[in-house]
């Protein structure tokens, strides 16, 4: 189902504790914004809208470095308003669009809750994520006596929540108040629209104290899952005066023979980070019977599948090259090579690796008839 998403990233995050709002505070390795917005990009969003305070600009920019589809507004003086906003940012998709609105202080957003909103919208105003109370509720202020109250029937409303856009803009332009309201569910429900549960998710824990960060922590290694990739190319030598190996060129008295430059240790590269999250191959993405790709620079193919992972909601870990040839000798090169691909990839060196072998003289690489080439990859997706 084609949907639009706000997030909103506005506030200060007071109870967070000192320092930065947590919406900028850095969760194994990535901004706590970043996460949410990986994921809505990730799970099909057309329009991500990014409500912020327009003075945070280049710690958005920062936090969002080198992620596509997404656009910002700026925010108001509460998150009712913040909302709003965003949703006048969307004024260009279609009015009963579904839109998704989330708080960027609820990090592991995973694909089944973004399906299950959106389907819940069939035959509902909106759709909240929510968990059971399973707590005993007792009412009463601290160190004084309290009353238990039944939790028969209540939940805790997480994000996203999901309505038609027209539908929660008409809400909220008859919200009264007085009080401000909490969700949007609640502005929904106020003008009489049906507002459904779907199942919540305990890793949608919402990131209030500083306490819950140190929680978070320990869940990000549980949001995520390793996938490993392998690659394979070969290349037969040809009339030339240079060779393309790694995203370098070295001078040689042949060439390698190919549709694009012909860069077996790139290509075997693509393929194995293809392969970790089953993008199928090199050719499914560029076909060698594309006349605009010939003699294509291969760092392009490498870069577009390195993108892909990273709109999935991925990372790149670390890669390892062996390139198979007699000659030239790649040893004099290997630093160059490694620190191409540490830039292409925009990886730390020490997790790039290029090795070299030969075959002894045997099969085709032995008999000087091409070079050949493997890779692995290894990335990191949300589970």
């Amino acid at each position: 189902m084609t949907f639009s998403a706000v997030i909103v990233a506005a506030g200060s995050g007071t109870r967070a504790g000192p320092g930065q709002a947590k919406q900028w505070r850095v969760l194994a390795g990535k901004t706590v914004l970043r996460w949410s917005a990986e994921a809505l990009l990730a799970g099909g969003a057309q329009k991500l809208v990014i409500v912020a305070d327009p003075e945070a600009r280049p710690q958005l920019d920062e936090a969002l470095d080198g992620l596509a589809g997404w656009t910002t507004t700026a925010g108001g003086a509460t998150r009712a308003l913040s909302v709003q906003a965003g949703l006048a940012a969307l004024a260009d998709r279609a009015a009963d669009e579904p839109v998704l609105i989330h708080d960027a202080a609820r990090p592991f957003l995973g694909a089944a809750t973004i399906v299950s909103v959106l389907k819940a919208l069939d035959d509902a105003d909106g759709a909240i994520p929510a968990l059971p109370v399973a707590d005993t509720l007792k009412s009463g202020a601290l160190d004084s006596s309290v009353v238990t109250k039944p939790r028969n029937d209540l939940w805790r409303a997480q994000t996203p929540q999901a309505f038609r856009r027209d539908r929660l803009l008409a809400a909220y332009a008859a919200w009264t108040g007085p009080d401000e309201p909490t969700d949007d569910g609640q502005v929904v429900e106020r003008h009489g629209g049906r507002v459904v549960v779907v199942p919540g998710n305990p890793m949608l824990m919402k990131l209030t104290y500083p306490e819950d960060f140190a929680m978070a922590e320990t869940l990000a290694g549980r949001a995520r899952i390793t996938r490993m990739g392998q690659g394979f190319d070969a290349h037969r030598w040809g009339p030339g005066e240079s060779v393309w190996l790694c995203g370098v060129e070295i001078a040689h008295d042949e060439t390698l023979i190919g549709h694009s430059d012909a860069d077996a240790g790139l290509h075997a590269l693509t393929d194995a980070i293809l392969g970790a999250i089953g993008e199928g191959d090199i050719g499914d993405h560029f076909p060698p019977t594309d006349p605009q790709w010939k003699g294509a620079a291969s760092d392009k193919f490498l870069i577009h599948a390195v993108n892909l992972v990273r709109q999935r909601g991925g990372s790149l870990v670390n890669v390892d090259v062996t390139l198979i040839c007699e000659r030239p000798k790649i040893k004099p090169h290997r630093a160059a090579m490694r620190e191409r691909l540490a830039q292409i990839l925009d990886l730390p060196l020490d997790r790039v690796s290029v090795k070299a072998t030969t075959t002894e003289g045997m099969g085709f690489t032995g008999r000087g008839e091409g070079l050949a080439a493997q890779a692995i990859a290894v990335v990191e997706t949300p589970a």
